[in-house]
């Protein structure tokens, strides 16, 4: 088969198996956010559970009319949303779902997976410019000075599992956390649990706090802030590129909670399956990590308040950063020690 052929296979793929995934998480956001607020949340569409509320929300988007305004610049105005949306489904080419489930196993895959989630600050910054609106403007360099200040820990969280690993291949680091011993009498029990969950703890924190900032979630929400800014950068899109930002938001949730459970929580691997139980049964293994983690950000979303500018910032560069790097110094001191 061709490149190109291949290519669109491995896209439909993706989209066919995230599009699902992404619409479970939005209507738990739904349900989840009501509950923790008392609220009765969507009952109506779907039935008593209103489990079709995400599609019903979807038709509502794609039947309002598309604007662009008159003195935005068109080209990078369009281009904006696509180019977020892109840069979070890029990411699953290189995730494993299983010992020979993945689309493409690349030795440099976390460089790979940091380079292509900074596209979205990209996209963003497009948006923001591009609008011809002083609110999607400021929203636009409140997010870039966010996705910047956070970007830092977000690498330095995940360089302490690759030098516990000893590789940048997702797959190796998997390979790793399966493999790993507590000790030689250890019980059966303790292995379930993975062990970069305990001995990357300060990473996982890290992790887990610059996801959320990376993607702009309450407390992290500056560069939205409807209170101040509107809707911030997606104040003036509409229809259908709005509902590519949308969706956007919430693929990157569903990416940054499959990397953090392969990078820390062991992926697909699940203790007392060979390679073959794994191909089959890996996916859901990965799927219920993942979920578990995406049910962290909702719950974070629904229980913090937005955090001020400055407060942000001093979180990243205070304390996340040199925590990262303290992380780093004493995981290669017991690598090379031990």
């Amino acid at each position: 088969m061709s490149f190109w052929v291949m290519l669109l296979v491995r896209v439909g793929l993706v989209l066919g198996i995230m599009l699902p995934i992404v619409l479970v998480v939005i209507f738990g956001e739904l349900k989840i956010g009501a509950h923790m607020q008392n609220r009765i949340g969507p009952y109506f569409a779907g039935g008593r559970f209103g489990w079709a509320q995400p599609l019903a929300d979807g038709l509502k988007f794609l039947q309002k009319e598309d604007l662009v305004p008159g003195e935005a610049d068109s080209t990078v105005y369009k281009a904006a949303p696509y180019i977020v949306l892109v840069g979070t489904l890029a990411v699953f080419v290189i995730i494993p779902i299983g010992p020979d489930l993945v689309a493409r196993d690349l030795d440099l895959g976390v460089f790979y997976l940091l380079a292509v989630s900074s596209l979205s600050t990209l996209g963003v910054l497009m948006a923001g410019w591009s609008s011809a609106n002083k609110y999607s403007l400021m929203g636009g360099l409140r997010a870039a000075a966010q996705l910047i200040a956070y970007e830092l820990p977000l690498v330095l969280a995940v360089v302490g599992v690759a030098i516990q690993a000893g590789s940048l291949s997702l797959n190796d680091i998997v390979a790793a956390q399966a493999s790993w011993q507590w000790f030689d009498a250890a019980p059966t029990w303790l292995n379930v649990i993975s062990p970069f969950m305990i001995l990357q703890a300060v990473g996982l924190t890290i992790f887990l706090i610059a996801s959320l900032a990376e993607l702009s979630r309450i407390p992290f929400d500056m560069p939205i802030a409807e209170s101040e800014l509107t809707m911030g950068y997606i104040t003036e899109y509409s229809g259908m590129r709005f509902t590519m930002f949308f969706l956007g938001e919430y693929a990157g949730m569903v990416s940054m909670a499959a990397i953090a459970a392969t990078l820390f929580l062991g992926g697909y691997w699940l203790p007392g399956l060979g390679d073959d139980a794994l191909n089959f049964v890996g996916p859901l293994v990965l799927l219920t990590k993942a979920l578990f983690i995406a049910f962290l950000f909702i719950w974070l979303r629904w229980t913090f308040p937005r955090l001020r500018e400055d407060q942000l910032q001093t979180l990243a560069w205070k304390w996340l950063i040199p925590a990262g790097l303290i992380n780093i110094l004493v995981t290669a001191f017991f690598k090379v020690v031990f």
